[in-house]
């Protein structure tokens, strides 16, 4: 039923994309058949693929970088009251820092490198992570760590039994809403300074005023991290609530 309502609401905004086109006549909005059939274009010279594939790679790299950074953070800050007065001011000036600043700051530090690129988008989305991280740690049952005492756990046993297990939903809320942001601040970064990646693709075709190639990479893009949410994260998400 779900799924059928969603297939309706998407025909419908099909439809209603498809009218605004012809009425509008418009080389500024193409139809929905004139972006599918660049779109197919672009995917058999293979500059599709290619820039998609670049653009991923990027993602899954700062992605996982800054979680694992992330999450060692807001563990930290939620268990240590010295930790958190110490680094909650820079973690909000960071938090609260432009993406463009970050990114642009990056490229002058490091250069146009694809080191500069990935550090750029780890610093945009590692605050989000440790703040999330930090309430988890803040929000621990207090009668687990107390029948942790009593039965003298050591360290490796309270991670993996007391620790883990009440963060994982936390740490699936922290992926879930980080790789919506990763991927739109690697578009930036690649837009800005990168020679390829479906950044650098949508700057490109930007310049030659070509709106539909802009939407058309943009809506697979889109289509790629939706994809990758329903079919990997939300079923992580419900398995994580099920087993607690």
């Amino acid at each position: 039923m779900a799924v059928a309502a969603r297939l309706a609401s998407l025909l419908i905004l099909l439809a209603l994309w498809q009218l605004a086109a012809t009425l509008a006549d418009t080389r500024t909005l193409p139809s929905p058949s004139a972006v599918a059939a660049f779109v197919l274009r672009e995917i058999q010279t293979g500059g599709m693929l290619f820039n998609v594939g670049v653009t991923l790679a990027r993602v899954a790299v700062s992605f996982v970088i800054a979680m694992s950074l992330g999450l060692v953070l807001g563990v930290l800050l939620g268990r240590s009251r010295v930790a958190d007065r110490a680094l909650d001011t820079p973690l909000l000036v960071v938090l609260n820092t432009p993406a463009l600043v970050i990114t642009v700051l990056a490229y002058v530090w490091l250069g146009l490198t694809e080191t500069a690129a990935i550090v750029a988008v780890a610093l945009n989305k590692l605050p989000n992570v440790a703040v999330i991280m930090r309430e988890g740690a803040r929000s621990l049952d207090p009668g687990l760590e107390e029948m942790a005492r009593t039965y003298r756990f050591d360290r490796r046993t309270w991670i993996a039994h007391v620790l883990v297990p009440q963060l994982q939903p936390f740490a699936v809320a922290a992926a879930r809403s980080g790789i919506s942001l990763a991927w739109k601040i690697v578009l930036v970064v690649e837009l800005i300074g990168r020679p390829n990646g479906v950044g650098f693709a949508i700057n490109y075709y930007f310049q030659l005023f070509d709106v539909t190639a802009v939407i058309g990479y943009s809506l697979v893009f889109m289509t790629v991290m939706l994809a990758i949410d329903t079919l990997v994260l939300q079923p992580l998400d419900a398995h994580v609530r099920r087993w607690r």
